[in-house]
């Protein structure tokens, strides 16, 4: 009976069909529990931050959302026969720890894209079964020291170094009064004003107006870049406010002052110009504001009486050489080469004569000299050019003065295409005889290149002069009859 039942055994032991027995059923639920040890094992050594790099499919390819999901999803087909056994397996024999491990499925290739699998470890159950299994364990993401965040961990001085270079850096990790003057204070040691201007830039966004005032005026480069850096890009209103903070009365001033440019209509202009002349200014900068005013109103007046006659075309000036723009805001020299091109007969009561423009605009001699000189030469008016220059001494002599010297009035003449009369003239005039020498010699003056070497008594001069004059010419008839005598 013994050895029938023996060979029973055997029968059902050899046979290619293996029979049910717990043991199995044992052992693939020693496998569960040791995938699941090793995904927990998995879990200690990655941070929560790492759940990102995690690949997150199905072990079909298709997003589900963690790891842990492909263990639920191969524990739910067993729960219901394992919950029952559970308590008994506990109590089982040690001798199935012996047993040889089937490899496991949840490789690292499976859970994480694009890591390759380790080749000294087959499965997760073997790798994490060792005692140094930190010091092996495969890296899960690049070190963070290659993902740095520039913005928040580079130190001031280090940020304006990169700032210098022309990396792109952010401001925004300097949260801190104490850190955003720290920055301040290495640009400014950094001496690049682009830096400079760029921290101010940050500071002025991020920090009230007291405070930023309050600071900047004991860092007087910094001060002096934001100054500028308003004025430049128009920040009117800040810069007033900054100047006021200081005491700059006179900075305040100028820079309301300056808001005129922005005034296009002349009427709104000139009203605007005489609310500045009330402005904390210095008397210089009063007088000037003043005399602003009181020109803007004056071109106003000439514009408009100018504009009428050209119109109507009762003036023959204005037909003859009509106007190219309009007077209106134009400099103080300017308006003086109008009024002496346009008006220079009128008397000295009108708003547009040159003499009442000199007298009360306080226009020096030289000045009004020069700009006459170039308008009445323009209009070949060398009568007007001739009493410009006349004087009368108290014994009722005349004679010709000139306070810019008549070296000068010789070269706007030669500008203006003056004739050689009118030149030779003025030349003679001129009491340096180097340069009258110079000056009739370059213009072709042979007359008073002639008369000036016979007053030298310059006989081998005067003789090397006779080659350079026409043949049979006066000139040539005059140099002869001062050689011979």
């Amino acid at each position: 009976m013994s050895r029938a039942r023996a060979d029973e055994e055997e029968y059902w032991h050899s046979s290619k069909f293996r029979a049910f027995t717990f043991d199995d059923e044992d052992d693939e639920l020693s496998q569960l529990k040791e995938s699941k040890r090793a995904v927990n094992s998995l879990r200690d050594i990655v941070d929560d931050d790492d759940d990102d790099d995690l690949e997150r499919v199905s072990w079909s390819g298709e997003p589900v959302g963690s790891i842990s999901w492909s263990i639920k999803e191969t524990a739910s087909s067993n729960t219901s026969s394992l919950e029952g056994r559970d308590s008994s397996i506990q109590k089982g024999s040690s001798s199935y720890a012996a047993l040889p491990k089937q490899a496991s499925s949840y490789s690292l290739s499976s859970l994480f894209k694009g890591r390759n699998k380790l080749p000294s470890f087959q499965s997760l159950s073997d790798a994490f079964s060792d005692t140094g299994v930190k010091n092996y364990a495969p890296e899960l993401r690049r070190p963070k020291a290659e993902y740095k965040d520039y913005s928040s961990d580079w130190s001031p001085k280090d940020t304006v170094r990169r700032m210098q270079r022309g990396k792109v850096c952010s401001l925004e990790r300097f949260r801190s009064l104490q850190d955003k003057l720290m920055l301040l204070d290495e640009a400014v040691a950094g001496h690049d004003g682009n830096v400079i201007t760029a921290v101010l830039i940050f500071l002025k966004r991020t920090l009230r107006r007291e405070i930023l005032f309050r600071e900047l005026e004991v860092r007087q480069v910094a001060l002096c870049h934001l100054i500028h850096f308003l004025k430049e890009t128009g920040e009117q209103k800040l810069l007033l406010d900054l100047l006021r903070f200081l005491d700059r009365t006179e900075e305040v001033a100028l820079s309301q002052y300056r808001e005129h440019l922005n005034i296009q209509d002349v009427e709104k202009r000139k009203e605007f110009l005489k609310g500045c002349i009330g402005l904390p200014f210095s008397a210089e900068d009063t007088s000037h504001i003043q005399d602003h005013y009181t020109l803007l109103e004056r071109q106003i007046i000439i514009e408009a009486n100018d504009r009428h006659l050209e119109t109507a075309g009762q003036s023959e000036i204005f037909r003859k050489y009509p106007r190219k723009a309009s007077i209106l805001n134009m400099p103080l020299v300017t308006t003086l080469f109008y009024s002496c091109f346009y008006h220079y007969t009128e008397a000295e009561g009108t708003f547009s004569s040159p003499t009442n423009l000199k007298k009360t605009f306080k226009i020096p001699d030289k000045q009004y000299v020069l700009t006459a000189l170039a308008a009445r030469a323009k209009l070949r008016a060398w009568d007007d050019v001739d009493a410009l220059f006349t004087t009368k001494n108290w014994l009722g002599y005349t004679k010709k003065k000139a306070p810019i010297g008549f070296h000068r009035v010789v070269e706007i003449l030669q500008r203006n295409n003056a004739p050689v009369q009118v030149l030779q003239e003025y030349v003679r005039l001129v009491e340096d005889v180097e340069t009258r020498l110079n000056l009739a010699t370059k213009y072709k003056c042979h007359d008073v290149v002639i008369e000036t070497y016979r007053d030298l008594k310059d006989r081998i001069q005067l003789t090397a002069y006779k080659c350079k004059v026409e043949r049979g010419s006066a000139e040539e008839e005059k140099i002869n009859s001062i050689l011979n005598n």
